[in-house]
């Protein structure tokens, strides 16, 4: 049975992208070596095949979307009501990287980044 659960979760690891600007904190990359570690044999690992389908399951509806479908957005910004793609830059590796460099608590980084008033968005 440890046979087709690899499988299932080989075929849900191929279709999962992985995002590379988040380097070293990317769930796709987590979930792989989860998935390596819990089939360290492959297809003749043993599992807890309860546990296993339960974690499946969970991992499934995460990347069919089934509760953003099933609880839509009224619109697309965030609590600081800046846009998605704001929201993606700021949480994107380098800019991490980039707000960690300046010596400012980090709420006041991330507040001065969605001003503008951050170095790096004043050269852009």
């Amino acid at each position: 049975m440890a046979a087709s659960r690899y499988r299932k979760f080989l075929r849900l690891m191929e279709e999962w992208p992985t995002d590379p600007s988040k380097k070293g904190r990317d769930l796709a990359v987590t979930i792989r070596e989860r998935v390596a570690h819990g089939f360290r044999r492959g297809e003749n690992s043993e599992i807890n095949e309860k546990e296993c389908d339960r974690m499946y399951e969970a991992l499934n509806k995460i990347h069919k979307d089934v509760y953003r479908e099933k609880y839509p957005r009224i619109r697309e910004s965030s609590a600081t009501g800046t846009s998605m793609e704001v929201c993606r830059m700021v949480m994107a590796t380098d800019t991490i990287n980039h707000l960690d460099s300046l010596n400012k608590s980090s709420w006041q980084k991330v507040r001065d980044f969605m001003k503008g008033t951050s170095p790096r968005m004043e050269k852009s």
